[in-house]
């Protein structure tokens, strides 16, 4: 099993090649640039919303919004990185989307804002991990989602899913 500590620097965080390397995304889905903090119950992540990404050009035409259900993404991003450090083996593992509850949204990001998101492990069960996370733009709260999230083996989902 790699060590997801093996990743993080002397300050305890870790850069967007690190996160690459622990769970399976890559630009231009990849909506988290750094970690940090990571332990057990809590993880800490930043995104600097740059003015070239691709979905600015289409979402509100003239006025580039970041959609929510992408800061949903980023926020589920972060929740995937705290389960998959409190799982063994989470190389052999998928975690996927199950349920998303009571999602809000109190203010807008825009180009140049940096987003941090804040996920907290509030129960987790062998398949099942329930996460409540909350985004900021400096102090202000930019939205608060609940949800859970699916622990699957890897081999069998993608297997059970490929055309043969």
């Amino acid at each position: 099993m790699k060590s997801i500590d093996k990743f993080k620097d002397a300050n305890g965080e870790i850069d967007v090649d690190g996160i690459k390397q622990i769970i399976p995304y890559d630009e231009p889905f990849l909506f988290i640039d750094r970690v940090l903090k990571l332990d057990k119950k809590d993880i800490v992540t930043i995104r600097e919303v740059r003015a070239e990404e691709s979905y600015l050009k289409g979402h509100f035409k003239d006025f580039p919004i970041m959609p929510g259900a992408l800061i949903v993404e980023g926020l589920g991003q972060s929740a995937t990185m705290l389960v998959r450090y409190n799982i063994p083996n989470h190389e052999e593992k998928d975690i996927l989307a199950y349920k998303i509850r009571g999602a809000k949204f109190f203010r807008p990001t825009f180009p140049g804002h940096t987003l941090t998101f804040e996920a907290k492990l509030t129960f987790m069960f062998k398949k099942i991990a329930f996460v409540s996370g909350s985004v900021f733009r400096k102090e202000k709260l930019v939205s608060k989602v609940n949800m859970v999230l699916a622990i699957v083996d890897k081999k069998q989902f993608r297997e059970r899913y490929t055309k043969k």
